[in-house]
């Protein structure tokens, strides 16, 4: 399943676990309003990988 999946793909798709990961870190230590700004970079990174991806590939046809 992951054979699929570029080195650039891995690695956003680890950055927004991580961002995800910190977040609730965050927001468990009381500190709600760091917690939901970093939270909010989860889908923009989601979104910044699907918008590379539809370029190289766009590219390759």
């Amino acid at each position: 399943m992951f054979k699929k999946f570029t080195l650039t793909d891995k690695l956003l798709f680890t950055a927004a676990i991580l961002s995800l990961l910190y977040s609730e870190i965050l927001f468990f230590n009381g500190n709600s309003d760091q917690a939901i700004f970093i939270g909010l970079w989860v889908p923009a990174i989601l979104a910044f990988g699907i918008y590379l991806k539809l370029i190289i590939n766009n590219k390759n046809d």
